[in-house]
This record gives C-alpha cells, sequence and structure tokens, in this order.
C-alpha cells in the first residue's frame, strides 16, 4: 500500500463508516491521512508527521518498527527498546505528562495510549491545538495493524507494511500450528505481592490461547485482578507462568510452598522475557512464540495427566 493510494482507501473507508453511523463528515483533501481513533472516531493529518511524541514504551518501539525512529522528537519513561530509543529524551511518564516539554518540542502528532495515559492531560493538549492520536491494542493481531498506521502517519509505508506483513505471517504460522491442540490451563502471574493475574480479555490471555492455552480465571470481569492463592490451588492449573526480567529471585518461587498443586509437582513454571510479554509491541508474539513451545513440552510430559482439582486448599 503505497502513499497517495492508501490514503484514499483510508480516507474513503473511514467517510462510508462515518456515513451508515450517522456521523457528519468533514471532507477531507487527498494529502490529508485519516487515522482511526481508539473511541472509534477518526484523526486526520494535512500529511506525514515529522515530529512525533509517543506517551507509552511500546508505542515508542511500533515507531520504529513502522520504519520512523527518526521521527521521534520525545518519549516517556521506561521506552527502551530499541537501542537507539534510550537516548531520545522524556517527557514524563505514561501517568504523569509534562504538557509544557511537549508543547515546547512542537509535535505534528501525539501518540497516546488510550486506556493508560490520563484523558484530562490529552484533551489539555489538543486544546492547545496539538493532534492527539489514541491507540489501543487489545488484541494480538492489533499489533500489526498499529505498525501499519504508524507508517501510514509518518510516510515510511514502504517499510511499515513489509513489517506489518511478516507480524501477520507470523501470526498466523502460530495459529495454524498450534490448531485443535489439547488446552492447557494455566495460571498466569503478573504479580506476587498481592497476588494479580490476567482475564480473557487481556493481550496476553489473548496470546496464549494462540498457543492452546486456557486461563484458570479468564472469565472474571477485571482485565488485571487481584486473586487469592487459595483460588489458583483450588483451580490446580497444568502450568504457572510468569514474566521474568533475569534479575533477582524467580517469579513462581514461592509457589513450592504448595507441593501438591499440580504445575508444582511437575516442575511446569515457565518463565517469558518479562520485556517482551508485557508490552504490545512486535517482541510481543516472539514470546507468545516461546509459550507456545513450552506448552508443547508440558503436553508431551503431561500426557496421561488427569485434570482435576484438589479437594481442599493446601497452606504451607
Amino acid at each position: 500500500m503505497t502513499g497517495g493510494p492508501a490514503r484514499v482507501l483510508i480516507r474513503h473507508f473511514f467517510s462510508i463508516l462515518a456515513v451508515l453511523a450517522g456521523i457528519t463528515v468533514i471532507q477531507a483533501s487527498e494529502a490529508d491521512i485519516i487515522l482511526p481513533q481508539a473511541n472509534g472516531e477518526t484523526l486526520v493529518l494535512p500529511g506525514p508527521a515529522q515530529r512525533i511524541i509517543t506517551l507509552a514504551p511500546n508505542l515508542a518501539e511500533i515507531l520504529f518498527a513502522a520504519g520512523a525512529g527518526d521521527h521521534l522528537k520525545a518519549v516517556v519513561e521506561y521506552s527502551n527498546f530499541p537501542r537507539q530509543v534510550v537516548d531520545i529524551q522524556r517527557v514524563g511518564d505514561a501517568f504523569r505528562i509534562d504538557l509544557e516539554r511537549i508543547v515546547e518540542l512542537e509535535p505534528d502528532l501525539v501518540i497516546a495510549w488510550s486506556s493508560g495515559n490520563p484523558q484530562s492531560a490529552l484533551k489539555k493538549l489538543e486544546q492547545l491545538g496539538i493532534r492527539v492520536w489514541q491507540l489501543e491494542i487489545n488484541r494480538p493481531e492489533q499489533i500489526a495493524e498499529a505498525v501499519e498506521y504508524m507508517s501510514i502517519a509518518a510516510g515510511t509505508e514502504n517499510v511499515g507494511r513489509a513489517k506489518a506483513k511478516r507480524l501477520v505471517s507470523k501470526l498466523t504460522e502460530l495459529k495454524r500450528n498450534n490448531l485443535n491442540k489439547t488446552p492447557v490451563r494455566y495460571f498466569y502471574q503478573v504479580a506476587s505481592h498481592p497476588l494479580y493475574t490476567v482475564n480473557g480479555e487481556h493481550i496476553i490471555s489473548k496470546g496464549l490461547a494462540l498457543c492452546g492455552g486456557q486461563n484458570i480465571f479468564s472469565q472474571l470481569a477485571v482485565l488485571a485482578p487481584q486473586v487469592s492463592h487459595e483460588s489458583v490451588i483450588l483451580a490446580n492449573p497444568e502450568v504457572l507462568i510468569s514474566a521474568q526480567d533475569g534479575d533477582g529471585r524467580p517469579a513462581l518461587e514461592s509457589w513450592n510452598d504448595w507441593p501438591r498443586l499440580q504445575a508444582v509437582k511437575k516442575g511446569n513454571m515457565l518463565y517469558l522475557p518479562a520485556d517482551q510479554v508485557s508490552q504490545a509491541t512486535p517482541r510481543f508474539l516472539d514470546s507468545i512464540a516461546l509459550a507456545c513451545q513450552y506448552l508443547d513440552e508440558v503436553r508431551s510430559t503431561n500426557a496421561t495427566a488427569i485434570d482435576t482439582p484438589l479437594g481442599e486448599v493446601q497452606h504451607p
């Protein structure tokens, strides 16, 4: 999808959606770039953005993947991949944004994390005449979409489209290779004190579902709920999974205090690279591919395991 035809196609597509939804459409010119917002609305750019600021670490990484890293003028704290982003100036973190510094940098586009950045700050930027593009990535498929849209926004479609195509191919391969495999029940630990997990709507859960992973807390209403050790033990998952950054004690170590737990008894404690699995970026798919390999090993060693909950909670 090259620059001109791509923009015309996208403009027409969103115009049709707007008409069907009964929204008043402001006619865009041929040079305009129309981007979908997380709330269903659209953002119009008069041309490719040359001065971009990202307000979440994963957004900076995606922008580099889209071939537009040299357009990035500022990022927030914890933006650390690829290596080049480390040297770019900071404008706060995802929750505390330095509005004055952003205005001073005169960006022609600020890319925000819809559910993570404070909406009051984003509205203030818009009131100051700065274009704010709010994204939300809830499914693995949306990572490739974000790469391509960012490349359109920055005028680097050739790079972004090629990268997005590779990501789609990787995702398709993951789905094909894990189709109809025996489900493996798991508990995903986000934090241990207090104990937090993810529900079925979280992107981590949806990623592990590609491998045939079955989240024992998929039905909970909260995206990242706090749970009790007792509830995990009663569910008796086959696998315990957590992110690990390579430093400090193993995140799942404390579960050894419950040796009758099925996952502990069989040594099924799986660690995924924290920087990959915890952020919606192209590297997220790498962590899921690794998880798929782990779950295959569990299937081979647990082939005769009977999935039954413990009769009572076993305290250490």
